[in-house]
């Protein structure tokens, strides 16, 4: 839980790391289509993403981690 009582929302995370991946991706697939300005565009987007999922996990952690029906639910989504 947060401070304030409400508890992280770690499936934001995962969803944050899927954006990721997608625009690296794209980055990867830019880069080898020769479009640079392009594919710098979804690496800082791809970072950003990155950088958001991290802070949402930073969060979790800090507030106790995961409860034991969110660890189930989560893994089945993975």
């Amino acid at each position: 839980m947060e401070p304030d009582g409400r508890q992280v929302d770690v499936s934001e995370a995962a969803r944050q790391l899927e954006l990721a991946v997608h625009d690296a991706q794209v980055s990867f697939d830019c880069i080898a289509l020769g479009n640079l300005d392009r594919a710098h565009t979804h690496a800082i987007t791809a970072r950003a993403a990155v950088d958001a999922a991290e802070v949402i996990l930073r969060a979790c952690l800090s507030a106790g981690g995961l409860g034991e029906a969110d660890e189930g639910s989560f893994a089945a989504d993975l």
